[in-house]
């Protein structure tokens, strides 16, 4: 019965599509992104509550953010909208967190390719790859979410080894492993990031478009809502053929480089970066 209803619902989508797409279409989708942070696990023994609330705001603070989706039929621009950073906000290890500065991201569903801009440490960088292809289970669940219908299907994600929303503690399980005569000033020695992450999606089929925020793609609808491991994505507006047209195009700023070479400079640095600060730590005995 799951199946009949969903086949009907994409049925009278794409018949819908015909006259919604078939114009010069564009539209609009205002995303609210939020992550949550577990204090417990990342606060160590000496931290007080006080601090843990204290770092918990700032990081809370960095991962609300809201996001405008620009859309056609086949291509997309997913923008931060700007907001005034808090006098005093962060400290050294949230300024250099800052340093990861995403810029626009263009998608094209049909081609497979995204683009994404990404200023670091001052460098301007284009990252150019292929779509995540995800293999989406349709549940045949449904909620309302606005004025829209939306069904939800679920995947399993592999995780960027460099996408702080997914860092945490490693198990202190694992941590008593370790040769415990080993010491280290590398913070990043007791963070993991998990390799798969099951992902949950809420499209609407009254959109058909086949696109969503961030990365994610591949549903007969646009994508709603997603909850991501601790991320959670949800569209607070939408604007069907807004009458003034943003120009999709293809961003050009930047050294062109693969994910996985962007990654390999970002773990360069933060090395080095590393190293000046315990040069600094001895020159302070």
């Amino acid at each position: 019965m799951k199946s009949i209803s969903i086949k009907l619902c994409i049925a009278i989508a794409v018949l819908f599509s015909n006259s919604l797409l078939a114009q010069d279409f564009q539209g609009k989708a205002y995303y609210e992104s939020k992550t949550t942070v577990d204090m417990d696990n990342w606060g160590r023994r000496e931290m007080s509550e006080q601090q843990k609330k204290m770092i918990a705001e700032r990081m809370k603070s960095m991962f609300e953010k809201t996001y405008i989706l620009t859309f056609n039929k086949f291509e997309s621009m997913y923008k931060e909208e700007e907001k005034l950073e808090a006098p005093g906000a962060g400290g050294r290890g949230f300024r250099m967190m800052g340093s990861f500065t995403g810029g626009a991201q263009y998608k094209n569903v049909k081609d497979k390719q995204i683009l994404q801009e990404q200023e670091f440490f001052g460098k301007q960088f284009l990252i150019n790859d292929s779509l995540p292809d995800l293999k989406w289970d349709m549940t045949g669940e449904t909620k309302q979410i606005g004025q829209y219908t939306c069904f939800k299907a679920t995947a399993t994600k592999k995780v960027d080894e460099m996408d702080f929303r997914s860092m945490r503690r490693r198990d202190r399980d694992d941590e008593k492993k370790k040769d415990s005569t080993k010491t280290s000033d590398d913070p990043m020695s007791e963070i993991e990031v998990p390799k798969e992450i099951l992902v949950t999606a809420w499209y609407t089929p009254q959109i058909p478009v086949n696109n969503g925020p961030g990365e994610y793609w591949g549903l007969p609808g646009l994508i709603l809502e997603i909850n991501a491991d601790r991320t959670t994505i949800l569209c607070s507006k939408i604007v069907l053929n807004p009458d003034e047209k943003d120009d999709i195009k293809k961003p050009s700023k930047g050294k062109e480089v693969t994910q996985e070479e962007y990654n390999s400079i970002m773990k360069k640095k933060m090395e080095e970066m590393r190293e000046m600060y315990g040069r600094g730590r001895g020159g302070r005995r």
